[in-house]
């Protein structure tokens, strides 16, 4: 275990690897369908991408593992990874693949609906033998893999095992976020994250994915079972309800007041500040409270990133945690 992490200025050396993959979205207008919308706006969204992107805003070094196509798509990831201050030397171009995109609407009844063209796309074709482009001179202080990028496929499956068994070696902390999408089916990132249980530092899920994961979804049976499992730190968040954690025995930290606007990249963002804090030092209430305060500045924005703090504000809320 490298978990906790010793403290350590961020940006002193690279701080996060993030691996999974970042895709084309185009989203129509709410409350139109897209089969109305005469427009719809282009922008980029990835989950581990989100949670690099607010490392880097608290002053961390962040870089992406990931692929995109040699298309005007995949250019346009790269594009957006480096305009949110994360390194994308880890993106591969595949000349064989296109870049993922998905659709977003939100009618008038205000569900959420989101068609994915993932399949097939250069992400899915990772494979073990992207770990090779992490520089082992250059071992990041942790790595952030998740459920989502398990479900993309088999090769993405053994790239998640690599990078979180030679980690321990790397003194690289494993960050887990569960991160669970039904429409891409489970079943195998569930045992696949289930194996890799016992060699997680932080662990992070909702409490819609701990009764899949552990069977339960009780914050004091999931911190247990999770501890048993051989975690190290546990987070399970409940979204408006705040999140549950140890901080010298079982602690619930309320979500931040907020009017929310739109929910995507909240979890996120909260894990990445929540990860920003621990390796600054922060305890893990702090921590926990300052995640919760930076996912209440992203869904009271529309957009996944949009509603992260400027540096300043970042930086001044980071050191606030440190006290």
């Amino acid at each position: 275990m490298t978990w906790p992490p010793a403290p350590e200025p961020l940006g002193t050396r690279l701080d996060v690897v993030g691996v999974g993959e970042a895709m084309l979205l185009l989203q129509a207008p709410p409350p139109s369908p897209i089969e109305e919308a005469e427009a719809l706006s282009v922008s980029v969204a990835g989950a581990e991408l989100n949670v690099c992107a607010a490392v880097a805003r608290f002053g961390g070094r962040a870089a992406f593992l990931s692929a995109v196509g040699a298309d005007a798509p995949g250019r346009r990831v790269r594009r957006a990874v480096r305009d949110l201050g994360v390194d994308d030397t880890l993106v591969a171009d595949d000349p064989d693949r296109p870049t993922g995109l998905f659709l977003r609407e939100t009618p008038a009844d205000g569900r959420r609906r989101v068609t994915y063209y993932r399949a097939g796309s250069a992400a899915a074709a990772l494979d073990a033998s992207a770990a090779d482009r992490v520089d082992p001179g250059n071992a990041p202080r942790s790595v952030v893999v998740s459920g989502l990028t398990a479900s993309l496929g088999a090769g993405p499956r053994r790239l998640l095992e690599r990078l979180v068994r030679e980690a321990g070696d790397a003194g690289t902390a494993v960050v887990l976020d569960v991160n669970l999408r039904p429409a891409l089916g489970i079943d195998a990132a569930l045992a696949t994250m289930r194996r890799l249980l016992p060699l997680v530092d932080l662990l992070l899920l909702g409490d819609d994915e701990s009764g899949p994961l552990f069977g339960t979804t009780d914050p004091v049976e999931v911190l247990a079972a999770a501890t048993a499992a051989g975690v190290g730190e546990t987070v399970l968040k409940g979204g408006e309800r705040g999140c549950w954690l140890r901080d010298e025995g079982p602690r619930h930290v309320p979500a931040h007041p907020t009017r929310v606007r739109d929910t995507v990249g909240a979890g996120d963002a909260f894990l990445g500040a929540f990860l920003a804090g621990r390796l600054a030092g922060a305890r893990p209430l702090a921590a926990a409270r300052l995640g919760a305060r930076i996912a209440a500045g992203v869904v009271a924005h529309t957009g996944d990133t949009e509603g992260l703090p400027e540096r300043g504000t970042a930086h001044r809320l980071l050191t606030a945690a440190l006290d």
